[in-house]
């Protein structure tokens, strides 16, 4: 006894192998725009490390940066507008993080507790928002 639709599936269908070709290609093939994101970085415990940023949106107001799970205060590193040197903190602050110019943050003298996730929000014009996260990994010598 056959498969009822098996009978259905006989014959000549070139189109049928195009389709599925065209199907599995669109699902492999990742999209050509380049996507916003922190790169994810390892680290020896004392070195100086740069969560840098890929890809950013064009006309950047500003960043936001958080350590944690949650974008909530209790996990804001500290935010900084494009167009100035001065930037605001939170209580993840430890003094030795800084937001540079093009939005990346470096963190000086990095010890094991420093390893964990990290959001940037990339604040847009129109009150838009691009938020993405990268890992911190730090390792003992």
């Amino acid at each position: 006894m056959e498969f009822p639709a098996a009978s259905a599936l006989r014959g000549n269908f070139p189109w049928l192998g195009l389709l599925l070709a065209d199907f599995l290609l669109t699902l492999w093939i990742p999209p050509t725009t380049a996507q916003f994101a922190i790169v994810s970085t390892s680290a020896v415990e004392g070195q100086d490390v740069i969560l840098h940023l890929r890809n950013t949106p064009p006309n950047v107001r500003g960043f936001i940066w958080f350590r944690g799970e949650e974008l909530n205060y209790h996990n804001f590193i500290g935010s900084r507008p494009w167009y100035s040197s001065e930037y605001l903190t939170g209580p993840q602050y430890s003094g030795r993080e800084e937001i540079n110019l093009e939005g990346s943050l470096t963190i000086r003298n990095v010890t094991v507790k420093d390893q964990d996730i990290y959001f940037v929000v990339a604040v847009l014009p129109n009150s838009q928002r691009d938020i993405e996260f990268g890992w911190l990994r730090v390792y003992r010598e």
